[in-house]
């Protein structure tokens, strides 16, 4: 997949794909719909497949200061797209002159100027465009005046509702990670560099990786079965493990992070790059009145952890 974060000058071979333009915050089912149009229309076309998304999240301009939600980062988005077969990411600067571009400006200077689109896929629901103003009817008329196919995805639905970002935050937050899963298409995965903690989970005979949650929507603090891919280095491979997210309240006060226990492993991942699957929600996060209890509950967890994924896996 080639990754385009500046699209001012594109090679005539990375213009002319048929592209899925949205956030894709989680690359959900109901994201992946719409791309599975686009990868049809390529197809017709002899195209290449592309999607078309925006850096950082609009959200996270319009909203400095507002709460984490963002469900992956950057570099999650594009690992989840490069499976996915895409060919060509094109992640747009969201700024200030991005949010004041006009509808018609960002059809004729983006779409067609720059990326020189074939056909495009929305979902049905997506707007664009300095107040919102444009739509699925907006770009059906420019796609026929500029030369251009257009693709309205329906919403994606079950008996539990719209396939949406919004409801997989819900889920998370009320620790309920199989219903993330279930309209994700996939276990949710936080992703990251492994960083050094404090050791304590060492000191304890629990070593664990630690990853931040900087930027990331919080799932619902406590104990959690994972699997952990790592990603490089001399260890790559799945692993099964027992996860814990929350401000760690037996040591005071700390910022949140992921702390995962692997396993059935021995070796060091200190900067290894990994990917740790949500699979189920064991137990709220607790402040322990000394290291004893600490310990004990945490041996209780671990054994519930293995009960749990040879269940589930």
């Amino acid at each position: 997949m080639r990754r385009h974060n500046d699209i001012s000058n594109l090679n005539q071979s990375d213009r002319g794909a048929a592209v899925a333009l949205g956030n894709f915050d989680g690359v959900h089912l109901g994201h992946q719909s719409v791309i599975a149009l686009a990868r049809a229309a390529a197809g017709e076309l002899n195209a290449l497949l592309g999607v078309i998304t925006f850096e950082p999240h609009p959200r996270s301009f319009f909203a400095p200061d507002a709460p984490a939600f963002r469900l992956m980062n950057a570099e999650a988005r594009a690992n989840r797209l490069d499976k996915l077969g895409i060919e060509q990411l094109y992640e747009i600067a969201f700024d200030a002159d991005l949010a004041g571009l006009s509808a018609e400006a960002f059809i004729d200077d983006i779409l067609v100027a720059q990326l020189g689109v074939r056909h495009l896929v929305i979902g049905a629901d997506f707007r664009f465009g300095k107040g919102r103003a444009g739509d699925a009817e907006m770009l059906k008329r420019a796609g026929r005046e500029r030369g251009f196919g257009v693709t309205i995805a329906p919403l994606v639905s079950d008996a539990n509702g719209d396939f949406s970002s919004t409801a997989i935050r819900k889920a998370l937050s009320e620790g309920r990670p199989e219903d993330a899963a279930r309209i994700l298409g996939h276990w949710h995965r936080i992703e990251g560099i492994v960083i050094r903690g404090e050791q304590r989970g060492r000191e304890m005979g629990f070593p664990t990786i630690n990853l931040p949650l900087t930027g990331l929507h919080l799932p619902r603090f406590g104990v959690y079965a994972v699997t952990v891919d790592i990603l490089d280095g001399p260890h790559e491979g799945r692993y099964l493990g027992a996860a814990s997210i929350g401000v760690r309240p037996t040591f005071g006060e700390n910022v949140a992070n992921l702390e995962v226990f692997l396993l059935d492993f021995e070796g060091d991942l200190y900067g290894a790059d990994v990917s740790v699957a949500l699979v189920a929600f064991q137990r709220p996060e607790l402040k322990f009145d000394d290291m004893d209890a600490l310990m004990a509950q945490m041996h209780a967890d671990v054994a519930e952890t293995r009960a749990i994924l040879a269940a589930k896996l």
